[in-house]
């Protein structure tokens, strides 16, 4: 594909994103005068969806309007992720300090250290100064271990937080089909809008010649329904 191609291409997508953004709709999250009688059907609760049936379908009622769905999601999610990045963050700012806690105990050790070997050259026959200078440097050395496992942590957690990021990029990636949904639903609505309100239109026919429905009216019927408005 040459350079031009790819160019025309890519303003052909554009000029597409452009239209889909002006065919989408706010969305609002009152409840319309439209909506009303689907929020009041009887029972919606015994509806369950089944991958198997595909017949009733779902009543439209909140909880199965799919954009309604797909924005609780992204709010839900959104408000967890807030969570969990501030409750990380806690935790490597508790890291962090206890890291400068460790290095302080480390100067002391240091410290306590240099003592003893000094008191145990001078004092060597002193069994008391050659156990606390084994306790210290043993100290030392478990000091040393939970420093480097706290640094380990700290970058542990450094990696949580970079894979929370695909949180954000998820919650963009179901926004945009949101928007194609709501591009779709009002691109359709345009399609097959009218000049003529539907309350003034008149009411469809049970049944017309043609049809295979059985269970009609036939013209004896008819007859004898006339006949039984004469006797009264």
């Amino acid at each position: 594909m040459t350079q031009e191609e790819l160019d025309a291409l890519m303003n052909e997508d554009m000029g597409m994103d452009e239209m889909m953004n002006e065919a989408v709709a706010p969305i609002s999250e009152e409840v319309s005068e439209d909506d009303e009688p689907f929020n009041k059907v009887d029972n919606p609760d015994g509806y369950r969806a089944s991958a198997v049936h595909s017949w009733p379908p779902p009543p439209p009622t909140d909880d199965n309007k799919m954009v309604h769905q797909l924005d609780d999601v992204t709010k839900e999610s959104e408000e967890k992720a807030t969570e969990i990045f501030d409750l990380i963050e806690g935790i490597s700012n508790d890291l962090t300090d206890s890291e400068d806690t460790v290095a302080e105990i480390d100067n002391v050790l240091k410290s306590n250290i240099a003592l003893f070997e000094t008191l145990c050259t001078k004092f060597p026959h002193v069994e008391a100064f050659q156990v606390q200078l084994a306790q210290n440097k043993e100290a030392q050395a478990k000091n040393s271990s939970l420093k480097d496992m706290m640094e380990t942590n700290i970058d542990t957690v450094m990696n949580i937080m970079d894979i929370m990021q695909y949180q954000d990029i998820h919650r963009q990636k179901i926004e945009r089909v949101i928007n194609v949904m709501r591009a779709l639903s009002t691109y359709m609505n345009h399609l097959f809008s009218s000049k003529v309100d539907d309350s003034k239109r008149v009411t469809s026919a049970v049944h017309l010649p043609g049809d295979s429905t059985t269970d009609i009216v036939n013209s004896e019927d008819i007859e004898a329904l006339l006949a039984s408005f004469g006797q009264k």
